[in-house]
């Protein structure tokens, strides 16, 4: 027997939220949440076959987050918070970083993007919003998590996929290996014991 899920009505693809990189104004972010939610909170048609009452309250759980990814973005972080519609303040590190010219280049976060985050946090907070960041470890989500950040992506398929991979591909190696072991362990017996 398979169990299918029922589809709950709460997105029309099951997503719970998109993540929009460099947004630069508040206006961006209204053009966003226009575009991006249903009526009553946007302009987004329905485009469906379907009567109006299926997708009643799309737009209420529908998530938004936005990705910060450039310093003058910090400075009007507070205006694009205040945009209805826009839920999460997402935090990419690794781009942010860049972009205040602090790159993260050996695993460590200098200061000022330390600080940058932070202030994310407390705009986030004031407007009450939620807050979101990439970790790219189980350790360093943690440490997020104990920070107060509502949503964080613990790891992504390009560093998780390749780890698995090597991962498998080394356990088939260390076994082909013991294999090949073996296996000359056995025909050497057997040489050894025709001979014998």
């Amino acid at each position: 027997m398979v169990m299918v899920r029922r589809f709950d009505g709460n997105s029309d693809a099951l997503a719970h939220g998109i993540i929009v990189p460099l947004l630069y104004t508040a206006d961006d972010a209204t053009k966003l949440v226009q575009s991006a939610k249903f009526p009553p909170a946007g302009q987004r048609g329905y485009g469906s076959p379907f009567p109006m009452e299926k997708f009643g309250g799309q737009s209420l759980s529908l998530v938004d987050y936005l990705q910060q990814a450039n310093d003058s973005l910090l400075t009007i972080l507070d205006a694009i918070a205040k945009v209805p519609g826009i839920d999460v303040l997402f935090v990419g590190p690794f781009d942010l970083g860049n972009n205040i010219g602090h790159p993260i280049l050996d695993g460590t976060m200098h200061p000022e993007l330390k600080e940058a985050i932070t202030k994310v946090q407390e705009v986030a907070k004031v407007n009450e919003k939620r807050t979101g960041i990439y970790a790219t470890s189980g350790d360093q989500a943690r440490e997020f998590a104990d920070q107060g950040f509502h949503m964080i992506s613990v790891v992504a398929d390009m560093v998780a996929l390749p780890a698995a991979m090597t991962s498998a591909l080394s356990t088939a190696k260390g076994s082909l290996a013991n294999s090949a072991l073996n296996m000359a362990k056995g025909v050497a017996s057997k040489i050894s014991g025709t001979r014998g």
